[in-house]
């Protein structure tokens, strides 16, 4: 059975399954990668790299597929939104948190991107939230503060600077989840997918260029093969790759149930942490990972709810 009774693509459908568990896997391996970038470059430029490249790609893919480099007026204000929220915000935030605590636990934390999916949703896109959604996110909160007490203590950062990791964390959740529901806006649906993310990118670099040069100074790259591997990995795999596939679900299924990607990102990246970082596990995490990972998969199994006349 590929769908349910309302008509509504299941996450078993292959044409739906196959990408989102390959967005999945995907981004469970940035997390890591992203990590190395924190080294003696500025945050800020690594991600303005990051999208320089990714913007570049973009473009020529656009062009290989024979697609509208136009998207008009009104388009280009939609994409410098995504832009600024998306390729901007949201990776300058997550850029930064890693500074402070550790990958794992920075996509841990973004596991919890259905939460604010599901109620930017009911606002712009009238789709309510239900009982299961709500007993679900309450019991990945409690695993997502099992989790932060961990960090906390195992850390040798101080308190502040953990808060100050996981509020950066939030941010850049929140400004993704803006990007998102934009995406699935009906309105934004007449554009062609590629045609709009490469012109997001192409505005997500330059203000990260403009605020990279005002905050921190002139461009700063480091030469270091792993460093410059990585740029070209986050660019390409990480976001030409992913963000079409991605983007793709969030016109299909929605917003909320899109982010159910994030269920299976953190294992990923925790496995991976656990193997470079020197990850401890012990019970309080362990405890902490399943009750994260239990509560999203009772969030994920609640039915789709019923929609309003959406805003847009």
């Amino acid at each position: 059975m590929t769908a349910n009774a309302s008509g509504e693509p299941s996450l078993l459908t292959p044409r739906i399954l196959i990408p989102f568990l390959l967005v999945s896997l995907i981004w469970g391996s940035t997390w890591l990668v992203i990590k190395d970038q924190i080294s003696d470059v500025p945050p800020s430029w690594s991600v303005s790299y990051r999208f320089m490249i990714a913007s570049a790609a973009m473009f020529v893919l656009v062009g290989y597929k024979r697609l509208p480099f136009r998207l008009g007026r009104a388009g280009q204000v939609w994409a410098i939104l995504i832009g600024i929220a998306q390729f901007s915000f949201n990776f300058n935030f997550v850029y930064n948190a890693e500074l402070y605590i550790t990958s794992g636990l920075v996509a841990v934390l973004f596991a919890l991107l259905m939460v604010p999916n599901a109620i930017l949703g009911r606002i712009f896109l009238g789709q309510r939230i239900n009982g299961a959604f709500v007993a679900g996110s309450a019991i990945a909160a409690v695993g997502i503060a099992m989790l932060f007490w961990h960090e906390y203590k195992s850390s040798p950062a101080t308190l502040t600077e953990v808060f100050l990791g996981v509020t950066l964390t939030i941010c850049g959740i929140l400004s993704a989840s803006i990007a998102n529901v934009m995406q699935a806006l009906p309105r934004l649906k007449s554009y062609p997918i590629l045609t709009l993310l490469a012109w997001a990118m192409f505005w997500g670099a330059a203000i990260n260029i403009v605020l990279s040069w005002i905050t921190v100074g002139p461009p700063v790259i480091e030469m270091r093969a792993a460093y410059l591997g990585g740029i070209v990995y986050l660019a390409i795999v990480g976001s030409v790759i992913t963000f079409p596939l991605y983007f793709a679900l969030l016109r299909e299924i929605g917003a909320g149930k899109a982010a159910y990607s994030s269920v299976l990102v953190p294992v990923v990246a925790m496995i991976l942490s656990t193997l470079f970082e020197d990850y401890a596990w012990t019970a309080l995490p362990a405890g902490g990972a399943i009750l994260a990972m239990a509560g999203l998969l009772v969030a994920l199994r609640a039915r789709k709810p019923k929609t309003a006349k959406p805003v847009g």
